[in-house]
């Protein structure tokens, strides 16, 4: 991962209500309208935070039919680990400037 990347990511999860969606997403999948909700945001807004985190690679999102033929968008918490150390960001800066130790 190089340091544009890794910025990237960082920055995607650097938000409150971007950690508190994950939270919710924690154990079960939400459709949007119910997680819009339990957030007390809008969904336009929800999904401006859902695109984030999806391209980030945090949520992943999914259609499913509802018993009445209505497609329902539900979002899942991808699991992951961020281990950010000294080196891991040397690491990266040293990718993205082509470097190699």
């Amino acid at each position: 991962m190089n340091a544009e990347e890794l910025s990237s990511r960082l920055a995607a999860i650097a938000s409150t209500q971007r950690l508190g969606i994950i939270a919710q997403l924690v154990g079960e999948p939400l459709h949007v309208s119910e997680l819009a909700r339990r957030m007390e945001m809008s969904r336009a807004l929800l999904y401006m935070h859902l695109a984030k985190l999806e391209a980030a690679g945090f949520v992943t999102g999914h259609l499913e039919l509802s018993e009445d033929g209505k497609a329902l968008k539900f979002f899942t918490a991808v699991p992951f680990t961020i281990s950010i150390t000294p080196a891991v960001i040397a690491a990266a800066v040293n990718q993205q400037e082509g470097k190699t130790d």
